[in-house]
């Protein structure tokens, strides 16, 4: 699954993972996508879409 939002951009972001021993261990955080169908151009297509857009109202869902 692409984990990328077609609508804002929004992807996959790495950071480190800091323990008590204050070691430092890369991991990856990745956006909550979704594929649904969208309006686009009057035509209903499919696309990958993140939650925040969804609920923010941005799209507009094909039924």
């Amino acid at each position: 699954m692409a984990k990328v939002c077609e609508i804002c951009g929004k992807g996959t972001i790495s950071g480190n993972i800091i323990t008590h021993s204050d070691k430092k261990i890369r991991r990856t955080w990745k956006p909550n996508v979704k594929r649904i169908k969208i309006m686009e151009n009057g035509a209903p297509v499919k696309k990958f879409v993140c939650t925040r857009c969804l609920r923010s109202g941005k799209i507009q869902r094909a039924i």
